[in-house]
This record gives C-alpha cells, sequence and structure tokens, in this order.
C-alpha cells in the first residue's frame, strides 16, 4: 500500500491546487440528481470541500452549511464566493478532527475517501439526517480521478462502508453496457439515518 502524505505535505499539494483552479466546480451529481431528498431547512456539513461547489448548493437550497478542508487556500476562495450565503467555511483536517455525533441534518462528500471515518460520518447524522456520497471506484472507463490506490473504491464498498444506513439512492454503472453513456468511473449513495 502507499504510504500517505502528512499533513503538511497534503495541505501544500490542495493550496497548491486550489489555487491554481478557475472558478467554483459545480456541485456533484449525486446532489444535484437527488435535490428532492434534501430537507427544506437544518445544517448541512460539506466534508473535504475544496473550493465549495457542493455547500453554495446546498446553501442555495436552504440549509446553513458547515464546509470543511485542509487547504487554506480553498477555504478562502469559498468564503468569497459564499458572501451573502449562509456557509461557514473553515479549515479543518476532518482525519484528525472528525464531525461530532448528532450534528448533522445533511452531510456531503465528494472525491475524498478515508474508509476508517466512515463510521464517524454516519454518527455525524441525525436521525433522520441524509449521507450525500461521491467518489471515484476501482472499475472504470478512462484515466479520470486519482491513479490506483487508496482513494477508489472496489464494487460496491461504498454500501458496506455505510452499511447501518438505509439506502435511498445507490449508483456504480462500472464497466457494464455501453460504456460511452451513463455515470462511469464513479459511485455514488444518497443514504439516511434511521434511528
Amino acid at each position: 500500500m502507499l504510504a500517505r502524505m502528512n499533513t503538511d505535505e497534503t495541505r501544500a499539494k490542495w493550496d497548491a491546487r486550489h489555487a491554481e483552479a478557475a472558478g467554483i466546480a459545480p456541485p456533484l451529481d449525486v446532489l444535484v440528481d437527488n435535490r428532492h431528498l434534501l430537507p427544506s431547512a437544518g445544517l448541512a456539513l460539506d466534508i473535504a470541500c475544496g473550493l465549495g461547489g457542493n455547500a453554495l448548493f446546498l446553501a442555495r437550497e436552504g440549509l446553513h452549511v458547515d464546509a470543511w478542508d485542509i487547504s487554506p487556500v480553498a477555504i478562502e476562495r469559498l468564503a468569497q464566493a459564499a458572501a451573502g450565503l449562509d456557509v461557514t467555511a473553515g479549515v479543518r483536517d476532518v482525519v484528525a478532527a472528525p464531525p461530532p455525533a448528532d450534528a448533522y441534518d445533511v452531510i456531503c462528500v465528494g472525491h475524498f475517501l478515508e474508509r476508517h471515518l466512515c463510521p464517524a460520518i454516519a454518527a455525524a447524522l441525525r436521525p433522520g439526517g441524509m449521507l450525500f456520497y461521491q467518489t471515484w471506484t476501482r472499475e472504470r472507463v478512462d484515466d479520470s480521478g486519482p491513479g490506483d490506490g487508496p482513494f477508489r473504491l472496489d464494487p460496491n464498498e461504498l454500501l458496506q462502508l455505510f452499511a447501518g444506513l438505509r439506502v435511498r439512492v445507490y449508483r456504480d454503472e462500472g464497466t457494464a453496457g455501453d460504456v460511452t453513456h451513463g455515470f462511469r468511473n464513479r459511485a455514488q449513495l444518497v443514504a439516511q439515518r434511521i434511528d
């Protein structure tokens, strides 16, 4: 297995990427395609938010949003883009400081995978809370996303990582059928805490 970068190396890598990025990325497909499953109000968390496309989307949908990223560059750019919206952006290493239990009505995670954090992410949902998760898969049709290694999901792995939640939507098309169409290279999950 590849050695993980330390926090300073990780921060420097993402600071450089976010400094060079043009504009704010659009929100994840899992959010846009399933916006009807969002509550009309409540507290949301965007984990590893990057430049904040998901956080801005959630705020425009009526939620108060906490947006966390390890990159101060990303958080500064998001804070500027979020002017006038109900977004609280903060630098936070979620690996070192996971979200508290029973705190959020919605949690969004995009293109970030730390398997050992999944129980804490599920526990951070309030009863009835919804998780929107989308990230890269090992089974893919092109070279988009990270290289082979720990940041790609095995088939159906996302279902296993959040087995304690009720699945509302799951999509992982892999290489089935006509690979020139559909949702490829990634898996998405919308799941709800029912207790």
